[in-house]
């Protein structure tokens, strides 16, 4: 048996990757500075939330919702330093993001396209719905609305952008 390669006992052990240490952490530093400092170069870039699409990236590539909610957590909490936000609640809701995104890809082939166009899009549904609840249930701010209109187009244009990143970044993967 030993000639046939490693043996796996899992879909998880299968398909885990592990990326260099620089592309773990300038990634998702990269898209936090830019996140937060290209809209004010470009407003209409404020659309598109890079950190997100990096959380939901790395957390399905890992395939770990422990590294899931670890990378949804600190990557927002910066965000939210950055952003003169209350801060923890970029990190809570990506926390989740995270987490959901990596318990997924345990069960669903999460390379593929359609997949990944469905993940990407449900999931800037799913943080604009927390973070509605957040600011409305939690901090009680009665001032904070959202069209939905706007939230599905940011969804759209935030998908569009990941499907390509996520092919980039593809190629800095490494077998676990």
């Amino acid at each position: 048996m030993a000639a046939l390669g490693r043996m796996y006992s899992s879909r998880r052990e299968m398909d885990e990757h592990v990326f260099h240490p620089a592309v773990s952490l300038l990634v998702p530093l990269v898209a936090v500075f830019a996140g937060a400092y290209l809209p004010k170069l470009a407003p209409w870039l404020m659309i598109l939330d890079l950190p997100l699409v990096v959380v939901i990236f790395f957390a399905v590539a890992r395939r770990s919702p422990i590294s899931g909610v670890m990378t949804g957590a600190l990557v927002g909490v910066l965000q939210d330093l950055l952003l003169n936000q209350p801060i923890g609640i970029n990190g809570m809701v990506k926390a989740v993001v995270g987490y959901v995104a990596a318990s997924i890809s345990l069960r669903v082939d999460v390379d593929a396209l359609p997949t990944r166009v469905v993940m990407n899009f449900s999931f800037c549904l799913l943080q604009s719905l927390m973070l509605l609840g957040i600011y409305q249930w939690l901090l009680q701010d009665a001032n904070v609305h959202t069209s939905w209109l706007h939230e599905l187009l940011r969804a759209g244009v935030n998908t569009v952008v990941a499907i390509p990143l996520f092919f980039l970044l593809d190629y800095a993967k490494q077998s676990a």
